[in-house]
């Protein structure tokens, strides 16, 4: 089972969900809108993933934020996961959100506050198991540095991609070099 993590103010429904959904139709699938709360994101994530682990083999997918979450989970699993143009600084990247943060699906808006980021802190992952991860990046990203990924990721696999954006241009191009590292091939 692959299972999509979104990023900040994301869902399942996102633009890269949806692309991916249609890849992977043939592989069991599944793209959860996550709350914003990052402690009850990742318990809904911890039973999703315990409860597949039980009839097949599991892997990540996560982009930005859901990148973060992806290394806490790979580490806490020990699976192989997918990062896409991740946050590895969050704390430091998401407090120009505190007040007031929009949810992409609908356009609402919600609450982000310092209690969300100190939350944040509970899930970071101090010596990677390098093996683990695959980043994938693009260094036009808007939002995040792509050389925090690489310095961060620096013993993992990558693919640095040039030009893109945080949304992760043409990530179909990429599904072959996913598909490798999962074992899919």
């Amino acid at each position: 089972m692959i299972i999509y993590i979104h990023g900040f103010g994301g869902s399942g429904q996102g633009n890269k969900a949806k692309i991916l959904r249609e890849i992977f139709e043939n592989q069991s699938f599944i793209a959860p809108s996550l709350s914003y709360n990052p402690t009850l994101a990742i318990e809904t994530l911890k039973e999703m993933i315990s409860f597949a682990q039980k009839y097949e083999k599991v892997y990540l997918i996560g982009s930005s934020l859901g990148g973060y979450y992806t290394t806490y989970l790979a580490d806490l699993f020990d699976i192989k996961a997918v990062l896409l143009n991740p946050s590895v600084n969050p704390t430091k990247t998401l407090s120009k959100f505190i007040d007031s943060a929009k949810n992409f699906y609908d356009d609402s808006y919600y609450e982000w506050n310092t209690h969300h980021i100190d939350l944040l802190k509970r899930y970071e992952v101090k010596d990677l198991k390098y093996e683990l991860y695959m980043l994938l990046t693009q260094t036009g990203d808007e939002l995040l540095p792509y050389k925090e990924g690489v310095e961060r990721f620096k013993n993992s696999k990558k693919i640095i991609i040039q030009g893109g954006n945080h949304g992760f241009e043409n990530i179909e191009d990429q599904i072959e070099d996913i598909k490798e590292f999962f074992d899919m091939v």
